[in-house]
């Protein structure tokens, strides 16, 4: 039996809502980052977390291969930082704190959670690396979450 194309596989998966993560780590001494909807809880014992990475992203190779890596769950107000962090290459840490965290990952604001991760397992996902981490902190706020559905933001009010 055939695939469906390309483009009714991205229509259909485009009408998915889902929240907004940007993911950091360190290379070669300097901070990367992307924006990624593809983000997942995967167990709980260990806790842990998934990411997929396409292996075209241009932080791909220093996300895959950091020892750890933080997942900032963006709220509603935080469109700005999850455009900035979708584009490829530029300085998207320029204008934010230098703030660290376990393995040098860089700290951004985030408006729901963020989750310091070690990186326990890197699977083949076609052209993406499904990036496994084992969850070594987390930290809660209160806003709501930044949503993303049809290639357009919104916001889900959760009070």
């Amino acid at each position: 039996m055939d695939s469906v194309s390309e483009r009714e596989f991205r229509d259909a998966l485009a009408r998915w809502a889902s929240g907004v993560t940007v993911v950091t780590a360190r290379h070669a001494g300097e901070p990367i980052g992307m924006t990624a909807a593809s983000f997942s809880s995967l167990s709980l014992d260990p806790p842990l977390i998934l990411i997929c990475v396409a292996r075209s992203a241009y932080s791909h190779d220093g996300l895959v291969g950091a020892e750890g890596f933080a997942v900032h769950v963006l709220g509603g107000e935080q469109q700005e930082m999850s455009s900035l962090f979708a584009r490829p290459g530029a300085d998207k840490f320029a204008g934010f704190p230098d703030a660290r965290g376990p393995f040098d990952v860089p700290l951004l604001p985030y408006g729901v959670a963020r989750l310091v991760c070690e990186r326990h397992a890197l699977l083949d996902g076609g052209d993406h690396t499904i990036l496994v981490g084992r969850v070594v902190s987390a930290e809660l706020a209160g806003t709501d979450p930044l949503l993303y559905c049809n290639r357009a933001y919104g916001r889900l009010e959760t009070r």
